[in-house]
C-alpha cells in the first residue's frame, strides 16, 4: 500500500492539523509528518506545492491529495475500513457524524475569540460576546452523547471515534482558557488530554520556536 504522507502547520497553533494527525495516531497508522511553519513569507508556496486549497493539513496518499480535516479521516475510513473511525451502531454513527460537521462549520465566536495556542494559559481570556453559548452547546453535546453512547469507554462514543479527534482543539482551547465546565464536560476533557497522542502533539508543541503574534492575546 503507498505511504501516507500528512502536511501539517504548527503544532501549537494549528486546530485543523490535529485532528488528522490525532485521528491516524490514535489508530496506529503509520505516516510521514511534513511541518509547514504557518504565517511566514514562505508559507504560502510551501503549502501550494502540496495542498490545491492553499491550507493545512493536507493528505497524499499514491497519486491522491485530500485535503480538509473531516474529508481526511473520511478518506481513511474507506481506506482502512477495519478501524473503528464511527460507532458501528446506526444511532451512534449519525450522531458521531452530525456532531462532527457541526464542529466542522460552526462555533465561530469560540474559534475567533479563543484561537488554539497549546503552550499558553490565558485563564478568563477570550470571553467575548457569543463564546459562552459556544461552550454551552458543545458542553451540551459532549454531555448527549456520553449519556447516550458513552458507556463503554471514556470518550464521546466510548471508544476513540473521529468525533473526537474533530473536538480535541476545543478541548485544547478550554485548557488554555481556563474554561468552567460541568463534571461531565470536565472528565471528558481531562480524558482526552491523557491520550497517549495527543500528549506527544502537546511535547511537540512546547518545543516549537515560532510565535504568531496574532494567536497569542
Amino acid at each position: 500500500m503507498s505511504k501516507l504522507t500528512l502536511v501539517i502547520g504548527n503544532k501549537n497553533y494549528s486546530s485543523w492539523s490535529l485532528r488528522p494527525w490525532l485521528a491516524m495516531k490514535q489508530f496506529g497508522l503509520e505516516f510521514h509528518e511534513i511541518r509547514i511553519p504557518l504565517w511566514q513569507p514562505e508559507t504560502s508556496a510551501k503549502i501550494r506545492q502540496y495542498s490545491p486549497s492553499g491550507k493545512v493539513p493536507v493528505l497524499l496518499h499514491g497519486n491522491q491529495t485530500v485535503w480538509d480535516s473531516l474529508a481526511i479521516c473520511e478518506y481513511l475510513a474507506e481506506e482502512f475500513p477495519d478501524i473503528h473511525w464511527w460507532p458501528n451502531d446506526k444511532a451512534p454513527r449519525t450522531l458521531a457524524r452530525c456532531i462532527s460537521a457541526q464542529m466542522h462549520s460552526g462555533f465561530q465566536n469560540l474559534r475567533e475569540h479563543m484561537t488554539m495556542n497549546c503552550r499558553a494559559r490565558l485563564s478568563g481570556k477570550g470571553m467575548a460576546i457569543g463564546v459562552q453559548e459556544d461552550i454551552d452547546s458543545i458542553a451540551s453535546i459532549w454531555r448527549e452523547c456520553r449519556q447516550k453512547f458513552g458507556s463503554d469507554g471514556d470518550m464521546l462514543f466510548g471508544k476513540f471515534t473521529i468525533a473526537d479527534a474533530m473536538f480535541a482543539p476545543v478541548a485544547l482551547r478550554f485548557v488554555t482558557y481556563g474554561v468552567q465546565l460541568d463534571n461531565i464536560a470536565r472528565n471528558y476533557v481531562d480524558a482526552l488530554m491523557a491520550l497517549t497522542a495527543l500528549q506527544q502533539w502537546l511535547k511537540a508543541a512546547e518545543v516549537e520556536e515560532e510565535i504568531i503574534s496574532k494567536y497569542e492575546l
